[in-house]
């Protein structure tokens, strides 16, 4: 009876979920902040690229980048930049396990994840049809991507970083769908709308630095 007794007051082992220790980084969010770093170095190419003929070619830049819409630029800039706050808020609904809103679509107090990703999505589908606007107004100001080192640089910095803004886009339709095609909101879901964000900040600071160097340091 003491043996008995005995077992019964050892502890039994706490049964495994699959999900490993509390403190072990998720695999997913380590393995996007590592690609994000390669993608970082690519754009630190473009950024030497420019500033390297730039530096070779000052009289052809000093002509070319009159012709850039500063104001309109701004503003491009701010509405990446706001999506940005957008998207961190619906971070926040994600990790609470909001969804969707849980009141009438005009109490924003009531949003989930779901409203607040649309609103992102629909703020860098603004900004990339801005650049695409600027794109056809420098075309016609004869800045084109075979015109000359300007232009080809120009385009190339901004086009690959209006490719991943792109990018992010199709992540967010993604997100914003499978809460459609679930019942239950789970982690799995919370940790793809978390990444999600990664991304979509890490090219807003991205364009933020393309912003400076192209628009502000002339």
């Amino acid at each position: 009876m003491a043996r008995v007794a005995t077992a019964s007051a050892i502890p039994a082992h706490p049964v495994s979920t699959g999900h490993g220790p509390a403190t072990r980084p998720n695999m997913v969010q380590v393995g996007t902040m590592v690609w994000l770093s390669s993608e970082l170095m690519f754009f630190a190419g473009l950024f030497a690229i420019y500033f390297q003929l730039r530096a070779n070619s000052a009289p052809l830049w000093h002509e070319e980048t009159a012709k850039l819409n500063v104001p309109f630029a701004t503003i491009n800039t701010l509405i990446l930049v706001i999506s940005s706050v957008w998207c961190q808020i619906g971070v926040m609904k994600a990790e609470r396990g909001q969804a969707a809103r849980t009141g009438r679509l005009s109490q924003i107090g009531t949003w989930g994840m779901r409203e607040w990703y649309v609103l992102t999505y629909i703020f860098g589908a603004i900004f990339v049809a801005g650049q695409a606007l600027e794109y056809a107004s420098l075309v016609a100001e004869n800045v084109t991507l075979a015109g000359n080192r300007y232009g080809s640089i120009f385009y190339m910095a901004t086009g690959f970083h209006a490719l991943h803004v792109s990018g992010g886009l199709l992540a967010f339709l993604l997100i914003i769908g499978r809460t459609f095609t679930t019942r239950r909101y789970t982690h799995n879901q919370a940790v793809g709308a978390v990444v999600t964000s990664y991304y979509w900040h890490f090219v807003d600071v991205v364009w933020i630095a393309l912003y400076s160097m192209i628009y502000l340091l002339k």
